[in-house]
């Protein structure tokens, strides 16, 4: 995919296209996110589903949508139909309302009995700050975080091996663990947008889209656990 002539290369009007389409689009993604649990919640189908994954292994579930997801944006970053790109999109942000509905459905009963109706809004703003920040962190420095994505790699193995260990032996993964996520969260971003500003192909706003709406729901994600965590 990003073999051919990056869009840094390009004039300033195709580039500035460019982010305006990926930007464009990973919105579109976040806001179809936020339609689908709206419309799970008030249905009343997020609490069967979530009684439903919960209990079975968690393992399969993640490891299901974890298959699903790679081979959603590997569709996206390689398929030349459009069609097929947006299939992508659409089927990864599907996958990760359904990953999130225990989650959310655990932080709306912890809301209820806290008095604290926001918390998940709450979540959501401090996870939009952030990528926010970090987002014009790479556009305004213009350094190159290119090197995060070793450090990645490893700290993906890592935080999954620690996963897989909690689910067999039965421990909790504390709040340093949330920290520790938010903070692997936060480096996914930076070099994502590098990698959306500096070496995506002019062709691949879909693509950029999805992965930089993968590093946004991994922030959220930790974000709101660790506002559960304190209460």
């Amino acid at each position: 995919m990003l073999d051919r002539l990056p869009v840094s290369a390009l004039a300033d009007d195709a580039r500035a296209g460019f982010l305006t389409r990926t930007y464009a689009h990973l919105l579109g993604a976040i806001l179809l996110f936020a339609a689908i649990q709206a419309f799970l919640f008030t249905s009343g189908l997020a609490y069967p589903i979530a009684n439903a994954m919960l209990g079975t292994s968690w393992l399969l579930v993640l490891g299901g949508f974890m298959l699903v997801s790679w081979f959603a944006s590997k569709t996206a970053a390689t398929a030349e139909s459009k069609p097929a790109q947006y299939a992508a999109l659409v089927a990864t942000v599907v996958i990760q309302a359904l990953i999130f509905v225990p989650l959310l459905a655990l932080a709306a009963s912890y809301s209820a009995e806290s008095g604290d109706e926001n918390l998940i809004g709450k979540a959501a703003w401090v996870t939009m700050i952030g990528f926010t920040a970090l987002t014009a962190l790479v556009v305004f420095t213009g350094k190159d975080f290119s090197f995060l994505g070793s450090l990645l790699k490893w700290g993906g193995m890592v935080a999954i091996g620690a996963i897989v260990a909690a689910v067999v032996f039965g421990f909790e993964l504390g709040t340093w663990f949330s920290v520790a996520m938010i903070a692997f969260a936060g480096a996914a971003i930076l070099y994502d947008t590098d990698k959306v500003l500096n070496r995506y192909p002019e062709d691949r706003h879909v693509s950029a889209a999805i992965e930089l709406f993968a590093s946004v729901a991994l922030l959220f994600w930790y974000v709101l656990r660790l506002f559960m965590s304190r209460r």
